[in-house]
């Protein structure tokens, strides 16, 4: 009868574990800069978005990060910017993510960029 448990308990803990131990989500999306915009008014609107989506639920500790390429291979979408968001956790990142696609925050992505595909990453510090 303790064996069984004991072997619950394990198994329970094994199975939450990955979550106790997760990482940062981020979300990496690959851009194309609109016609003749430059540099600058990427990283202005960028900072425009974050400032505005910080004040959706979940978005308060919201990281953005835009990488500009220096040298690079061609990835066949002709991606001219990874426009890279982070949160604190997976939790913040669904409360952000349910509070978006309908928010007025949405309606400013196309300002500067279209972007063509994300992927979301669990991150962990070293």
């Amino acid at each position: 009868m303790k064996t069984k448990g004991f072997v619950s308990a394990v198994s329970a803990l094994m199975l939450l574990s990955p979550f106790a131990s997760a990482g940062d989500p981020v979300q990496m999306w690959k851009c194309n800069i609109n016609g003749d915009v430059s540099e600058e008014s990427v990283i202005e609107q960028a900072g425009k978005w974050k400032q505005a989506a910080s004040k959706l639920p979940g978005g308060g500790d919201m990281d953005v990060h835009v990488l500009f390429p220096v040298a690079v291979g061609a990835d066949g979408d002709g991606t001219d910017v990874q426009y890279v968001v982070s949160w604190g956790s997976f939790g913040d990142f669904g409360s952000f993510w349910d509070a978006y696609p309908g928010s007025d925050v949405a309606q400013m992505e196309r300002e500067t960029l279209t972007c063509h595909g994300s992927a979301l990453w669990e991150a962990d510090d070293i």
